[in-house]
């Protein structure tokens, strides 16, 4: 008779085997902005402006794009830098609309899913571990959590109270890090809603032309400037310039996961084989929409440009009646605001207190980094409707508290 198989004890051998996984993975953190969001999730009524997530539908003819693909049975492996008609599109699209020098669609364009896969892949694909990289500050949390799964050096620079990278700073912390081997630069910004002129791009891309610095330029929020023109840092340092981009936050295609990479051959070499080991491909009747997207529907972000404008208005003034001063954001569908001093200044604290009071979500800044610390970030990417009732409550928590 065979006998009993011995029991073991699951919570023991699964501890045991947690400590060979990745040791750098364990000691990042799952996304702060998400961790918040959810907490959030969890109460019974609250409006939350934490995501930057459009509350706009994606257009009907870019839908009906990627229906049409459907119907044709684009169901099966695309090319691995994705389908060349939209690779055409990208690089038309990048010179037509920024002025950036023509990328040849073979060999200098990768398309990628979303632009979060494009800088994990880029990151990976131009940096070993050790590297140093600036990363000015209050960011995107990804940016720092890619950096360390990496491995690199993280160089921040803080930024505030008025949140621009200016040359002095740059200069100064080169000269502080001399080894280092790349800027990531993000503008319009998220979370602070900071962009620049072409004069102020000018004057950062002559020090990065200087130092022979790579720069990675997250550009998702371009068509997102509302006073003058979005000046890319590809057109003005394309020989050493990634620009990483997609359809996320112009045409509200979140879901479809659609960004890109575009660069110098000799780079995105190493960024499409990366890209390749990491998805193989973007499926195709994404890719489709995405065409659509760039080719026809260039007017459809232009209209969802103009009514955020106007929600950036619209909580600008909510902010200022209940005491809050914020820097008038140039582009994006961020505000990142300073609490009063009247109230709890610890950001992570207020947030939470905000939610159980008067049910609205918000963003605390410390989690943006250096230089976001008594910072809210809220996002305007809600309808004008749900801004409006926050401005409602924000108000009510403030002659409640204040």
């Amino acid at each position: 008779m065979a006998s009993e198989p011995e029991e073991k004890n699951m919570p023991e051998l699964n501890a045991a085997l947690a400590d060979r996984f990745n040791t750098r993975l364990a000691q990042i953190l799952p996304s702060p902005i998400r961790v918040v969001d959810q907490k959030f999730s969890a109460i019974d009524g609250i409006l939350k402006l934490t995501l930057g997530e459009p509350d706009f539908a994606v257009p009907m003819h870019i839908k009906d794009a990627a229906k049409a693909a459907i119907d044709e049975d684009d169901s099966h492996y695309a090319a691995p830098h994705g389908h060349l008609a939209l690779r055409e599109a990208i690089s038309d699209y990048l010179v037509e609309r920024f002025d950036t020098p023509r990328y040849e669609p073979n060999g200098e364009v990768v398309v990628t899913v979303g632009a979060s896969e494009a800088l994990f892949a880029t990151m990976n694909a131009l940096f070993n571990a050790g590297d140093e990289i600036i990363i000015p500050t209050p960011t995107f949390p990804m940016y720092e959590a890619i950096a360390n799964i990496i491995g690199l050096e993280v160089i921040g620079i803080n930024t505030a109270p008025d949140f621009v990278l200016t040359p002095e700073k740059l200069q100064a912390t080169l000269a502080e890090h001399p080894n280092v081997k790349a800027v990531l630069f993000n503008y319009p910004s998220n979370p602070t809603g900071v962009t620049y002129t072409g004069a102020q791009v000018q004057a950062i891309a002559d020090i990065l032309a200087e130092h022979q610095l790579l720069v990675l330029s997250d550009e998702i929020y371009a068509e997102l400037v509302y006073d003058g023109e979005h000046v890319s840092m590809a057109k003005l340092l394309p020989e050493q310039t990634i620009l990483v981009s997609g359809l996320s936050k112009s045409h509200a295609m979140t879901g479809y996961r659609v960004g890109y990479v575009a660069g110098p051959a000799a780079l995105m070499t190493h960024v499409g084989k990366m890209h390749q080991f990491l998805v193989t491909t973007v499926p195709g009747p994404m890719m489709a929409a995405a065409n659509e997207a760039l080719r026809h529907g260039r007017a459809d972000a232009i209209e969802m440009r103009d009514i955020y404008k106007e929600r950036r208005d619209l909580v600008m003034a909510g902010l200022a009646e209940a005491g809050f001063t914020a820097a008038q954001p140039g582009g994006a569908f961020y505000i990142f605001a300073k609490i009063p001093a009247n109230l709890n200044t610890d950001d992570m604290a207020f947030v939470y207190d905000l939610a159980e009071t008067v049910k609205l979500g918000i963003a605390p800044g410390s989690i943006f980094g250096a230089g976001g610390e008594g910072y809210v970030r809220l996002s305007y990417a809600a309808s004008t409707e749900d801004l409006q009732t926050a401005m409602v409550r924000l108000k009510h928590y403030v002659d409640l508290k204040g």
